[in-house]
């Protein structure tokens, strides 16, 4: 009778479990064990191959089968031949990134399926109106990518009997060595050099991509730029970068970077709007409507209250950029009140403000009222 535990207790579940949870199992334990992890455990090592093994088996449909029914004393022996079961290559990065599957399925017939490969991502930046930043709006743009090659659909070969398995790797586009580190051991992984990692040998390359399988091409893309969007917001397009260089992979994504052209005369800060606006001493002192046109297409209104100071702040809630995300409202157009200086005075002017500059003082002074200002200041 074989003396090796159960697969099924070595995993720590029971027989009826779920293959998602033989697989959590299996992470929990291989971490546990992992030889890097507990460098000073003689026995780590053996328990994990242990349960390494225990997952070979219970992962695979047809291997499980056979196990439920004969137990490790089954029909025709042992699946991995005389010498056993010898491990497998699992670093730490493979456990936390799921890279052993492909390990563990080259066991069982799988190891002549190329690696899946994804498109390189691409971003371009392109330039909207604060207009349109503010309504938001359906756009498209042209571009050139590498897309697959559509006179060889992807194959690299002008006839299908052009493509052959790579004789080097056997199809799996990757090489694996072991090489000698003093008294150690180290098991390394490359792309194979004779088939460029793709697993195979283009013997009649097609013309228009050269047996690359890919060809820039002219594209149009349609997007939404949604409003209330902020410059360096990036919209992904999932799907629409290069194509991968093998036929089992995935396209890249496309990122449009977003930048908003200027404005007359706003400011962005988030979704508030600012904006200085100049007005005379008399406004200021008397107070003054000023209306002007906005950009959500009614009359903004800006009430300036007599007695207003230079450098204070009118606020007009609910009139600024949308709130990006779907957030409900609008942000506030925050209205700074500047002293307008005229450019040149006549003669008659400068004569009326002479006249006028001993009734607009206060007639105290000059240091009362700057520790009046002073006051009025910290108070605010």
């Amino acid at each position: 009778m074989s003396q090796k535990r159960d697969y099924y207790e070595v995993l720590g579940v029971d027989r009826k479990v779920s293959d998602s949870d033989i697989k959590k199992a299996f992470r929990s334990k291989a971490r546990e064990f992992h030889p890097d992890k507990n460098p000073d455990d003689p026995d780590a090592e053996a328990r994990f191959k242990e349960v390494q093994e225990a997952y070979a088996i219970l992962s695979n449909p047809d291997e499980r089968k056979k196990y439920d029914m004969f137990g490790h004393d089954r029909p025709g022996g042992s699946p991995w031949g005389a010498g056993g079961f010898q491990g497998v290559n699992i670093s730490i990065d493979d456990l936390f990134g799921g890279g052993f599957e492909s390990i563990f399925s080259s066991l069982f017939g799988g190891g002549t399926r190329r690696r899946p490969s994804r498109g390189a991502d691409l971003l371009i930046r392109h330039v909207v109106s604060f207009q349109d930043a503010f309504n938001g709006v359906d756009d498209e743009l042209e571009i050139d990518v590498l897309n697959r090659c559509e006179s060889c659909d992807g194959s690299g070969s002008q006839t299908p009997e052009g493509v052959r398995v790579c004789p080097t790797c056997d199809g799996r586009g990757r090489l694996t060595r072991i090489e000698r580190i003093g008294p150690f051991q180290q098991q390394v992984t490359q792309d194979c050099r004779a088939c460029g990692g793709d697993g195979r040998i283009i013997q009649n390359p097609c013309k228009t991509c050269a047996g690359k399988g890919r060809a820039e091409q002219s594209k149009k893309v349609k997007f939404s730029v949604p409003a209330g969007i902020d410059s360096g917001t990036r919209l992904r397009l999932s799907g629409h970068g290069e194509s991968p260089s093998n036929l089992n992979g995935k396209p890249g994504n496309l990122y449009i970077e977003i930048e908003i052209e200027e404005h007359d005369w706003f400011e962005r800060d988030g979704s508030d709007l600012l904006m200085a606006l100049p007005v005379s001493y008399v406004d200021l002192v008397l107070g003054t409507s000023i209306e002007i046109p906005h950009i959500d297409g009614s009359t903004l209104k800006i009430i300036v209250n007599a007695g207003s100071k230079p450098g204070e702040t009118v606020t007009i809630p609910n009139r600024g950029l949308p709130y990006p995300r779907g957030g409900r409202g609008r942000g506030a157009v925050m209205v700074l009140l500047k002293l307008a200086m005229p450019n040149k005075l006549s003669r008659s002017t400068k004569k009326q403000l002479k006249e006028l500059k001993e009734n607009l003082g206060s007639g105290a002074p000059v240091t009362d009222d700057i520790i009046s200002e002073a006051r009025e200041r910290r108070r605010s």
